[in-house]
């Protein structure tokens, strides 16, 4: 590991904390993840297609229980809409692979540190290509895994930066104390990054039941380094959000509210600061299916989602204006349908692909789990 010896951000500079100092790195996460993985069968392996097959059926069936019919037949009932279609894509999302230093309870794509799964530079590059040939986008959402410890993560955010366009870091902040990643909270602010952060609770005993060992008090600290080089501050131009998912089978409360419980317990308590809170639905999917299945409550929680159906979250579904990608290339419409191999129904790699512009107007990929996205306000 070697300090970062680039230049500050332009707030850093002008701020009250001119110059930064990342703190000595901590030893690695990932020991500590891989033992709760060997203590947690749940953990421990991802699921294979037969495993999938075999998920989407318990939902199917927990649907059939309760009387309610499949996602893109009850939409046509409810809206008179035949089938969800494309907008022009303003959101490219690049799963840039699956590695991560943490196994998390709720992880729809399953990451942990024994994912070897990768973006190549090749299709790194051509990604950057086809982003430069479609005007809409605004925003490239780079996520994991732990999306900084990809080879080509900061490839691409040079590029899309260079481009003009808004970056997203998925960051689960313990990456930010992870040996040899000292030079990334500055890396952030120097392009300018937009950091979405996972922090599902202010309360140590209840994150780190969700997302392992050590993970609090390392995000924490990963939060009080972005905040030293201005993300969240007041006055600064560098953005730090915070998302929020439910602990268990229920639904996120309001996020206004959420949102001013946040700021007040992270100020007293920490002197941290952010910008925005998210609300995001667990999905009846991978570990968290797994978990509701084994608690005999997959049930009660389609039922949960189906009755707290809201027609207003169609308009803004974010599937309407959202190409997915795959490490490997391949289209989905999002992050959720790219965990279920459920790819976009041209089925296409971006590969294939000079612009995005010929995804307008395409169908939607649907599915039993799309009702956590139009549940009570959505997911954001």
């Amino acid at each position: 590991w070697t300090p970062y010896t680039g230049p500050v951000s332009s707030w850093a500079a002008k701020g009250p904390r001119a110059v930064v100092h990342c703190a000595a790195p901590e030893s690695s996460l990932i020991p500590d993840t891989l033992n709760e993985m060997a203590a947690d069968s749940t953990l421990a392996a991802p699921l294979t297609s037969r495993d999938r097959l075999e998920e989407r059926k318990l939902r199917r069936r927990a649907l059939d229980a309760i009387g309610v019919p499949a996602f893109s037949d009850f939409i046509e009932r409810e809206t008179g809409e035949e089938v969800l279609l494309k907008r022009s894509i303003s959101l490219l999302q690049l799963n840039v692979g699956l590695f991560c230093n943490q196994a998390c309870t709720h992880c729809h794509v399953e990451s942990s540190p024994r994912r070897t799964e990768a973006m190549s530079e090749e299709l790194a590059d051509h990604i950057l290509t086809v982003l430069a040939a479609s005007p809409s986008v605004r925003t490239v959402d780079i996520t994991g895994g732990a999306p900084e410890m990809s080879p080509q993560f900061r490839k691409l955010v040079r590029g899309a930066r260079a481009l003009g366009v808004e970056v997203i870091d998925r960051c689960n902040l313990t990456v930010l104390c992870e040996p040899e990643m000292g030079w990334l909270p500055q890396f952030l602010a120097d392009e300018g990054v937009r950091v979405v952060a996972s922090l599902p609770c202010y309360s140590e005993e209840n994150v780190d039941k969700q997302r392992g060992n050590k993970v609090f008090e390392r995000s924490i600290k990963g939060l009080k380094m972005l905040n030293a080089l201005g993300f969240g501050v007041q006055g600064s131009d560098l953005h730090l959000d915070l998302v929020y998912n439910p602990g268990g089978a229920f639904l996120p409360p309001d996020q206004a509210g959420l949102k001013e419980a946040y700021t007040k317990q992270l100020d007293d308590s920490f002197g941290i600061t952010f910008n925005e809170l998210f609300t995001m639905t667990n999905m009846p999917i991978k570990r968290f299916a797994d978990l509701l299945a084994r608690e005999k409550r997959l049930e009660e929680y389609m039922q949960l989602l189906v009755t707290s159906f809201n027609p207003a979250t169609l308009s803004e579904i974010m599937c309407r204006e959202l190409a997915s990608v795959g490490f490997d290339g391949q289209l989905y419409d999002c992050d959720f349908n790219y965990a279920l191999a459920m790819p976009h129904g041209l089925g296409i790699n971006i590969m294939d692909l000079e612009s995005l512009t010929s995804l307008e107007k395409a169908p939607i990929t649907t599915g039993s789990h799309c009702y956590g996205c139009t549940a009570g306000a959505g997911s954001s």
